[in-house]
């Protein structure tokens, strides 16, 4: 199942429905985008900002701003991700950038989906809002990817984005290995092959602060594009030893 309905700020259900989530930030040199992110966290979450080795103050600025902040020494999203994860406790835990190009309200919608039982993976499928957002070799690698990973999965996604919401138990449950930047593609491979329902909705995608550390460059995508190609190569997990226990019938195609 894939569902392409815009989640825009205005469609956030009232604090009071929302459940309780944790939503984790990984971060290198984000200094000049954390107050707005941090400001755009739903009453009542918790923002886990994961320092990757930033230079420009963003730990300490984020641990002003009330946020809690882990620190992960070892250079990659994919580890910087993972880290929040494990330190996440609430029952839901969410992914979003930092550098200010994602909204993290829109999670409180995605949250209360999963919650109510729609789907059990939830990504935001990017829609660029202003020039320069999406850069065309970067639009066209994620392109690339979400067909090979169609013909790997059946799932018929749009996007690949760094948008996401799930259960922490679902995620921890399909032991994610990689630790570069392929640790989002692989989320979605797992959650697959365990049976997991994934689902795509759209969500704004506006210009980011700053220099982009991986799609800002053609060098810095194919990184990217590579390392979601091992990810692909890797076989199909076997249901009944994949560890994840599914929430809802099956994957949803």
């Amino acid at each position: 199942m894939t569902d392409s309905s815009a989640l825009h700020p205005e469609a956030v259900p009232p604090q009071s429905a929302i459940p309780k989530a944790d939503i984790v930030l990984p971060c290198l040199d984000e200094a000049g985008a954390l107050p707005w992110v941090l400001d755009r966290i739903p009453d009542g979450w918790r923002a886990i900002v994961v320092d990757n080795g930033s230079t420009d103050g963003s730990a300490e600025l984020a641990r002003s701003l009330g946020a809690s902040v882990v620190t992960e020494e070892r250079r990659g999203f994919g580890a910087a991700c993972h880290a929040g994860l494990l330190a996440a406790e609430a029952e839901f835990v969410c992914f979003c950038d930092c550098d200010g190009s994602l909204d993290p309200a829109l999670l409180a919608g995605f949250v209360r989906r999963i919650a109510d039982g729609e789907c059990d993976l939830l990504l935001g499928r990017r829609r660029p809002e202003g020039r320069g957002a999406w850069p065309p070799h970067a639009r066209a690698g994620n392109l690339a990817l979400a067909r090979m990973l169609r013909r790997r999965t059946g799932l018929r996604l749009h996007d690949l984005g760094p948008l996401r919401a799930a259960r922490r138990s679902d995620l921890l449950a399909l032991d994610l290995t990689d630790r570069r930047s392929g640790y989002p593609l692989q989320m979605v491979v797992r959650a697959s092959d365990a049976g997991l329902r994934v689902a795509e909705s759209d969500v704004p995608y506006r210009p980011r602060t700053g220099k982009s550390k991986v799609t800002g460059t053609w060098r810095g995508t194919w990184h990217a594009v590579r390392d979601m190609r091992g990810v692909l190569r890797e076989p199909p997990a076997d249901r009944a030893s994949a560890g994840a226990v599914p929430t809802g019938t099956g994957a949803a195609r």
